[in-house]
């Protein structure tokens, strides 16, 4: 029996109104995306930053060397960045103040804080014409029948993969900020669950970072917190010639798809999402050879998003959009619990526990 169609009632004025000025903002929000990249690339942050952490827009501008004729336009655009959340405004004071909040605050440089790890790179990496060109595509994409495992739009467009090694081939300026911004991205927060996992790394002996070793902040953090934990960080080898000498790291130059060094812990830490199930599976595979087993504290640690409404709706759709951005440039995907589960169960363990969710990310341990 053919499912009965249901008309849509009417709206009403008031409804259609808002309709459009939600269609207003859904087409236009790549300006705040570009009002960003801008702020970032003329080093708004730091300059605010510089001049006492709150500024009017006149020494504002003149910090910056900007003309003067563009102060009304740079009042817009700040406007804009403060209804959105990147900066913050003093609407009682007699001068117009701008002044930093915490997001801004990653975009300052030169700031020495443990929590804080400047984040200029992801900005410009997510917003980069490469990466705005291969989203443009997405119908195209759509449409093509093609055979799998199926590129993503930027390989489909661009001819190579993002994060590979043919990356500098299409453009060495992109390659550094997407290798930058990764790591930033990857490094954030590591204070943060040290300090609300007590016992996430109590009693490990030994451990094994994968893909840490251009961004070592990670490994770092966990040395000065368990400084007797023997670590090892395992990545392709240009990553390890840029690695920064630490002498309680142990570097291996290898491929985790083929061999993980053993230790009693391995983590990955914002490694899995760039890659498909079939593929995280296999690398699951070569964890579970690299651990013993789980009554000798044998066990995967993984830092992820685990997507779900259990933040609320702004944190859920900021996991929404980090899917799409995998989606969009690389052959991975964010991941629910379920998804999850299924990807464990599959690489042949028999057991998980999500130790805590920290703001989008959860921290599971995964057991042999």
């Amino acid at each position: 029996m053919a499912t009965q169609s249901q008309a849509m009632v009417a709206p009403t004025d008031a409804e259609l109104l808002q309709a459009q000025a939600d269609l207003w903002r859904h087409s236009l929000y790549y300006l705040t995306s570009m009002s960003l990249k801008c702020a970032v690339e003329l080093h708004i942050p730091t300059a605010i930053h510089k001049l006492g952490g709150a500024t009017s827009l006149p020494d504002l501008i003149a910090a910056l060397s900007l003309p003067p004729a563009k102060l009304p336009f740079l009042r817009r655009m700040m406007r804009l960045l403060v209804t959105s959340g990147i900066f913050v405004t003093d609407s009682n004071a007699e001068v117009e103040t701008y002044r930093l909040n915490p997001l801004s605050w990653l975009l300052v440089e030169g700031v020495e804080a443990e929590n804080h790890t400047y984040q200029k790179y992801y900005v410009l990496g997510t917003n980069s014409r490469h990466y705005v060109e291969a989203a443009m595509t997405l119908a195209d994409w759509f449409k093509k029948d093609l055979a799998p495992p199926v590129p993503s739009p930027f390989e489909e467009l661009h001819g190579v993969p993002i994060l590979d090694e043919r990356t500098p081939l299409l453009d060495k300026e992109l390659d550094m900020m997407v290798q930058e911004g990764v790591a930033a991205h990857d490094n954030l927060a590591m204070g943060t669950v040290i300090r609300e996992c007590h016992d996430l790394f109590k009693g490990v002996k030994s451990l094994t970072d994968c893909c840490a070793g251009h961004g070592t902040t990670a490994t770092t953090a966990i040395i000065k917190a368990y400084p007797d934990i023997k670590c090892t960080v395992l990545d392709l080898p240009k990553a390890i010639e840029k690695a920064p000498a630490h002498g309680a790291i142990n570097y291996v130059a290898g491929d985790m798809f083929k061999f993980i060094p053993p230790a009693q812990v391995v983590m990955l830490k914002v490694v899995l999402h760039f890659y498909s199930d079939e593929d995280c599976v296999k690398i699951l595979q070569q964890c579970r050879k690299a651990i013993p087993p789980r009554e000798q504290g044998g066990k995967v640690i993984i830092i992820e998003i685990v997507m779900g409404h259990y933040m609320g709706p702004i944190m859920y759709e900021a996991q929404l959009l980090m899917d799409m951005l995998m989606m969009v440039n690389t052959r991975g995907r964010q991941r629910d619990e379920n998804d999850w589960r299924d990807i464990f169960v599959k690489a042949g363990f028999t057991d998980y526990k999500i130790v805590k969710k920290i703001g989008a990310r959860g921290i599971i341990e995964v057991y042999p």
